[in-house]
């Protein structure tokens, strides 16, 4: 039986990915390795978002490339966005590897095989995926059969004449919702978990329709795409039967869901369905568009149990000419409002965003606007990238590019001033009762034990992403992996908060 191991780079997306391509091999008969030093292919599941990214997907494939030595009967091979993207290029680069694209997922277990025997291939020349799917969104979902969507797959496809039947491709959202009645109702998911736990990101759409004039991604991962909602659920509920606790809902847009299944707001009728699965206690949204924001999205997320108060607001910058330029809308004051509404409804709910320095054309009053949004917005975190050029993309081509060295030193201003806003929100924290999820038990050593004592165990509060948002250290009597528990705040060190278990 031939071994394979995965290693994921990038996002929570791509995550759900390698677990559909592990879910395809096992099935396939193809044992999972827990170490590359164990695989006879080690197959790297790479990220095309920003040169950061990249070269950290390029290192892990040489890495992998180390491990094989080119030996007789092993190999690596390169999947994901960078793959996809670059396809015959990044081949060129790196012979190392056995470049395969998006369309080859179908099919993974034999192109492993020819990977395997050294059988020749050639390496597909990249497309624009948004021209694969039609134009109009609610004609989307009939034709989505005919092309590979990493993430989108269930072991048992439908056949052609299903296609529109209740609980799957029809326009009839309501309907799909009332399909499922429990689990085993709905289609059986194409995953296997590649690591325990209590979290675990549920892919909630692909693409984006946006037109962003820095951002290449829907080039690469196509127009956007909803999931049917009885797959979800059945995914939801086949994940809280393996221990899962939180569900963190991702896709590059999650504000679109349903606009091509014939429901806007399927979003909100969704989200109370997820959160009623026997087992789960959170859901979480993550990429919400603040453009696409609406009362009734902040409504559900701000008042239905178990579905936590987070908002993960891409705003991008707030100039309004900066967000012209980006192909975006919005402004300072009209994002303060936003923020607002969703406080006025959840003073503690976590609001988290990225901002881009450096845009092409940014002045310098522009940057003094994002210091003035960012400072009344009291944000709990905040990433902070300088602008750099991204190949196909419409900025490429603008004029009033930046100096990289005035990039940096406004990168540097802004990282100064967000550290200092999101150590004083954590600061407003203390005094409050969080629930915080447990992820690990006996920690060790951690920045302020001098003043409260040991710790028991980390976790994460509601306003708390996994992995990007900072953290709760706990302090008391050690409790239960993946257990919800009451703590009072007492104190934090930069994003993260020290909590004393009640």
């Amino acid at each position: 039986m031939p071994t394979v191991a995965l290693v994921t780079m990038g996002c929570a997306r791509n995550e759900v990915d390698s677990e559909e391509l592990a879910g395809r091999l096992s099935a396939s008969g193809w044992s999972l390795a827990a170490e590359t030093d164990d695989a006879d292919v080690i197959v790297v599941n790479t990220c095309g978002f920003v040169e950061a990214a990249k070269k950290d997907s390029i290192d892990a494939l040489l890495a992998a490339a180390d491990l094989t030595d080119g030996a007789a009967g092993r190999a690596v091979v390169a999947v994901g966005c960078l793959a996809e993207r670059y396809g015959a290029e990044l081949a060129e680069a790196l012979p190392e590897a056995r470049v395969l694209g998006f369309d080859d997922y179908g099919d993974i277990s034999a192109r492993l095989h020819d990977a395997l025997a050294g059988t020749p291939h050639v390496p597909h020349t990249p497309r624009d995926r948004r021209t694969l799917l039609p134009l109009t969104p609610v004609e989307r979902p009939a034709a989505a059969a005919a092309i590979s969507t990493p993430g989108h797959h269930t072991a048992t496809p439908l056949a052609s004449e299903e296609v529109g039947a209740p609980g799957h491709c029809s326009s009839d959202a309501r309907g799909m919702l009332a399909a499922w009645t429990g689990p085993g109702s709905g289609p059986r998911p194409l995953r296997r978990r590649l690591e325990s736990g209590p979290v675990a990101p549920l892919k909630l759409a692909s693409g984006c329709d946006r037109r962003c004039s820095f951002c290449a991604i829907p080039s690469f991962r196509g127009a956007f795409l909803s999931r049917p909602p009885a797959e979800l659920l059945e995914e939801a509920a086949w994940l809280a039967a393996d221990g899962v606790r939180e569900l963190v809902l991702v896709s590059e847009n999650s504000t679109s869901y349903g606009k091509d299944l014939g429901e806007l707001r399927l979003l909100e009728l969704l989200l109370p369905r997820l959160a009623g699965i026997d087992g789960i206690e959170r859901v979480r949204v993550n990429y919400l568009q603040p453009a696409e924001m609406r009362p009734s999205l902040v409504e559900v997320l701000t008042g239905t149990d178990r579905v936590v108060p987070y908002f993960d607001l891409s705003f991008q910058h707030s100039a309004p000419e900066v967000l012209r330029r980006m192909r975006r809308f919005g402004d300072t004051d009209r994002f303060l409002g936003l923020i607002e509404q969703i406080r006025s409804r959840a003073p503690l709910a976590g609001i988290r965003t990225n901002v881009i320095v450096g845009f092409p054309g940014e002045t310098g009053s522009d940057l003094q606007e994002l210091e003035r949004f960012l400072t009344a917005a009291r944000l709990d975190t905040v990433g902070v990238f300088g602008y750099s050029d991204e190949d196909g993309t419409e900025a490429v081509g603008f004029d009033g590019k930046l100096d990289p060295e005035e990039i940096r030193d406004r990168v540097a201003r802004i990282t100064d001033l967000v550290e200092e806003l999101t150590e004083a929100r954590a600061a407003d924290r203390v005094g409050d009762v969080v629930e915080v999820l447990v992820e690990a038990v006996d920690p060790g050593e951690y920045p302020g034990a001098e003043l409260f004592g040991p710790a028991c165990a980390e976790g994460r509060a509601a306003h708390q992403a996994p992995e990007v948002d900072g953290g709760v250290v706990l302090i008391g009597p050690e409790p239960t992996l993946g257990q919800i528990v009451p703590a009072k705040v007492v104190g934090n060190c930069g994003v993260d908060l020290i909590a004393v278990l009640g």
